[in-house]
């Protein structure tokens, strides 16, 4: 039987950034960072757009469809804690907002329309007639 020596290895503090980091494991940004979360479904006339929208006041939301494009911009506004508050903690982000996403298919602008309730917006967008089956007629030849 054989026995070979043990290798001793020496830890290299700078070895990481030597290979450009990628030795480290990465932080992926997903839609779950996007401000308001969506929820969205294709339905027989069109698509239903559900946006989890907590504490925003729906006078200060714009919603605007171009073709496919569905974008809902607006403001949170930042509570006043008074002059003498210090944060302990802020996970919940404040100011301007601007989610725009692509649809599809494309809706028309006349047929939209929005209600907010209990922090949930919810839009229902039918489909531009260029975009809507149709039935083509066979004519006899």
């Amino acid at each position: 039987m054989m026995v070979y020596p043990a290798r001793i290895y020496r830890a290299d503090p700078f070895e990481i950034l030597r290979k450009g980091l990628s030795g480290l494991p990465t932080a992926r940004v997903s839609s779950a960072a996007a401000f308001p979360k969506l929820n969205i479904w294709r339905t027989g006339q069109g698509a239903a757009i559900v946006a989890e929208m907590p504490g925003i006041n729906p006078q200060k939301v714009d919603i605007t469809v171009k073709e496919n494009l569905l974008s809902i911009s607006g403001e949170r506004a930042q509570p006043d804690c008074g002059n003498d508050a210090r944060w302990m903690r802020r996970e919940r982000s404040y100011g301007q907002f601007t989610r725009a996403v692509t649809l599809p298919f494309r809706i028309d602008p006349e047929n939209v329309e929005a209600r907010y309730s209990n922090g949930i917006l919810f839009i229902a967008a039918g489909l531009s007639d260029a975009d809507k089956p149709r039935k083509i007629a066979i004519k006899a030849g």
